[in-house]
């Protein structure tokens, strides 16, 4: 970020790009591709933006076309949709909620018979609400977390299966909160931290069919999940507890799914988590 500190900002939930002030850096304009993922297919969840949008433009600049599901957020599926189409990519925009079981089967199956094949699974969707008190989450917003952060990881995993070939990846979002927790995060945390489980378990179950599964954790970045779902007074300091004293900027994550896509870069790594978390170190 151009400044260690955003001015306090909120925004209604899940959040838009465009209001945030300083604009998040999602666009991979310094990226260079290297036809890494040449003609592959990549579902990424949560694509619209943040981290999703970087990733989604990453992999159309390595030779991919993609798919992205989000919630609601129009604009800005379209606007990283009209960035993948930039780079000569195909790309189809899937709205709606996966904390839904339903969905999650359908925007397996709309990319395969709209794109053709499905190489890659980025798991990716989250929702957060910060809480003072554990007994102040409610039953609802518990089990919402759950839906969205972990059930629908799996979900869309499990339909993807009967269309990922050997070599294709599976790439989960992860948080630093997983690995640590988070007192004011509690049910978000725990979704994390499942989510670094399922990893495991799946890699380790789908390596004879050579799938590869791996996570990336991230440490504080700034995306819209952030002033929407965070007070106002908290996203002034947000990121500036890490060593580096910043939050990260969702172009300097999307390269390591980009890592853990590619064949030619991770072809020996699976079951792996991968922490971008700004010089956080942690025991274990």
């Amino acid at each position: 970020m151009s400044s260690p500190n955003p001015p306090a900002q909120q925004q209604d939930p899940p959040g838009r790009t465009g209001p945030m002030d300083p604009e998040p850096r999602d666009e991979m304009r310094d990226y260079r591709g290297r036809d890494l993922l040449h003609g592959t297919v990549a579902l990424v969840t949560g694509g619209d933006s943040g981290i999703g949008r970087a990733v989604c433009v990453a992999f159309a600049k390595e030779g991919a076309d993609v798919a992205l599901a989000y919630l609601s957020e129009d604009d800005d599926a379209e606007y990283t949709a009209s960035l993948v189409r930039a780079q000569g990519r195909r790309c189809l925009t899937l709205r709606g909620d996966l904390g839904d079981a339903t969905h999650c089967g359908d925007v397996v199956e709309r990319t395969v018979a709209e794109l053709g094949r499905l190489d890659t699974v980025v798991n990716n969707i989250a929702t957060q609400e910060p809480y003072d008190r554990p007994e102040e989450i409610g039953d609802e917003a518990w089990l919402r977390t759950f839906d969205v952060n972990i059930h629908s990881f799996f979900r869309v995993t499990r339909a993807a299966l009967a269309h990922l070939p050997a070599g294709g990846a599976i790439v989960n979002t992860g948080s630093v909160n997983g690995l640590r927790g988070n007192k004011t995060l509690i049910d978000y945390s725990a979704t994390k931290g499942a989510v670094q489980s399922l990893t495991y378990s799946l890699a380790q179950s789908l390596t004879e069919r050579g799938i590869r599964v791996n996570c990336v954790a991230p440490g504080p970045v700034w995306t819209p999940l952030i002033p929407a779902t965070m007070p106002a007074e908290k996203v002034e300091s947000f990121g500036t507890q890490v060593p580096m004293g910043r939050a990260a900027h969702p172009d300097e994550i999307a390269p390591s799914y980009v890592f853990f896509a590619a064949p030619s870069l991770s072809s020996y790594y699976t079951g792996e988590v991968l922490a971008p978390v700004g010089g956080e170190t942690m025991p274990g």
